[in-house]
């Protein structure tokens, strides 16, 4: 069996969905109408500074990865026994384990994207070539303790989120750490980390005006590395916003399941490096 992997903010991209949007014109339709704008000419013709928004990155990638998969369900491949995404992903994920239908959960992101973008004033950074251990433990030494680790995307890989002031001092830091390398990450909040509790409770709020069905596929949750279940969609989705994204445990628990083909669905091929980076060397 195959795992379908739904990328997140980060893989946005100029022209991503192209020729998607004509396939399913009756979605595209809905969606211009949910969101009031064209979701078309967003993703294939807007400026990257605008699709790289938290408020359009989010609707737009749910309905990239949505109608990719619905090409490929399209096109005969065979149904996967699971579906994960990373952040934002795992709204697509749902979607294609069928516990929200395509306007319910565009809705949601929309939602989603509107509250957490404006939470403003933060910053988030990528670590690459230390340990989350490491990282841990150089935060600590200095005093940087208002920084949370946010995603942790490879065993090398790890994202952080804080105040901006606060990530700005962890640049020379973590630059002068041999074989480390550090990249700002172009967004203004500190998502999943505990500054995005404010939003959980408005959040909790939109969401009790939606039902939810039990997942036709299994989804692991970014939050608990654990599968999603009628009963604990909000719950998960509602934490997931100030909970960091456990990427590493998720693969690995994916790899004991015996499962070794992970099809990226979606812009791009970041997932796909991830995954490859995250799986633990047969033994």
């Amino acid at each position: 069996m195959t795992v379908y992997v739904f990328p997140g903010q980060g893989s946005q991209s100029q022209g991503m969905g192209a020729g998607l949007f004509e396939d399913f014109s009756t979605l595209t339709a809905a969606a211009n109408e949910i969101l009031g704008y064209d979701i078309k000419q967003l993703c294939t013709q807007g400026s990257m500074a605008q699709l790289s928004q938290t408020q359009y990155t989010q609707p737009a990638l749910f309905v990239v990865n949505a109608l990719s998969y619905l090409s490929r369900k399209a096109e005969g491949q065979p149904t996967p026994k699971f579906a994960i995404g990373h952040s934002l992903g795992e709204y697509s994920a749902l979607f294609a384990a069928e516990a929200f239908d395509f306007a319910t959960g565009l809705r949601l992101v929309q939602k989603r994207g509107e509250l957490m973008g404006a939470i403003t004033g933060y910053k988030m950074a990528a670590i690459v070539g230390l340990s989350d251990a490491d990282i841990t433990q150089t935060l600590q030494k200095n005093n940087l303790t208002s920084i949370d680790l946010a995603n942790f995307n490879t065993p090398t890989q790890t994202v952080i989120s804080g105040p901006a002031n606060d990530i700005s001092k962890t640049k020379s830091i973590f630059e002068n750490v041999k074989g480390c390398l550090y990249f700002e990450l172009p967004v203004s909040g500190a998502f999943h980390s505990r500054y995005m509790q404010p939003v959980q409770e408005k959040f909790a709020a939109f969401l009790k005006d939606f039902t939810v069905s039990e997942p036709k596929l299994t989804v692991i949750a970014n939050v608990d590395v654990q599968p999603y279940t009628q009963a604990t969609v909000a719950d998960k989705l509602v934490k997931q916003l100030a909970s960091p994204v456990r990427w590493v445990e998720t693969i690995r628990y994916l790899q004991k399941q015996g499962e070794s083909e992970f099809i990226e669905v979606g812009p791009g091929n970041k997932m796909t490096g991830l995954v490859r980076q995250c799986l633990a060397p047969a033994r």
